[in-house]
């Protein structure tokens, strides 16, 4: 039997829709996924100025309502829109991955970390928001970071592409993604 493209490209198109809805087949799937999105884009626009976050978080919770709009405010004034979905979609994103890495682990147990591991390079990469250094700052790279073209965008956009690429490799949790050539 011959490998084919098309196959390929839509069987990963299939795997990727099935993890992108997974999180919606129940409630509990739907608050994991709103609760981990909303943290992620939290911590993500944070990270943006963390000095600036601290110092008026630190005054008192009161302000956190002020410093997240003028936080995102600050990120799109920067980076512009696409600067800003970027942001949106990793939080998203990571919301899927979450939601459906716990239910693969609840499902699978811990054989299953090798399979989950493909997701860590995507949340290492993620970047703050506005430099792209995100994790891999405090891993000593930033300095390497100053090289990239575009502000560390490709960064943020690989990123983004390696959490499509688990995602899609993954599919739905309760399912079986591996096809056998017996059963076609």
């Amino acid at each position: 039997m011959t490998w084919n493209w098309t196959d390929s490209i839509a069987g990963f198109g299939r795997n990727l829709s099935a993890a992108v809805a997974y999180p919606f087949e129940s409630w509990r799937g739907t608050i994991g996924f709103v609760a981990v999105a909303f943290a992620t884009y939290i911590v993500l626009v944070l990270s943006a100025m963390p000095e600036f976050a601290l110092q008026m978080l630190g005054d008192g919770l009161h302000w956190f309502d002020y410093v997240l709009v003028s936080l995102t405010e600050s990120i799109y004034l920067a980076d512009g829109p696409a600067g800003l979905v970027i942001l949106v979609l990793y939080a998203l994103l990571t919301g899927v991955a979450v939601v459906n890495a716990v239910a693969q682990l609840r499902i699978v147990g811990f054989s299953s970390l090798t399979d989950l591991s493909a997701v860590l390079p995507g949340l290492l990469a993620s970047g703050c928001a506005s430099c792209g250094a995100g994790l891999l700052a405090f891993l000593g790279f930033a300095g390497g970071l100053t090289l990239l073209p575009f502000d560390g965008a490709l960064l943020r956009i690989g990123g983004l592409a390696l959490l499509l690429f688990f995602l899609g490799r993954a599919g739905h949790p309760e399912r079986c993604a591996v096809s056998s050539d017996a059963s076609k």
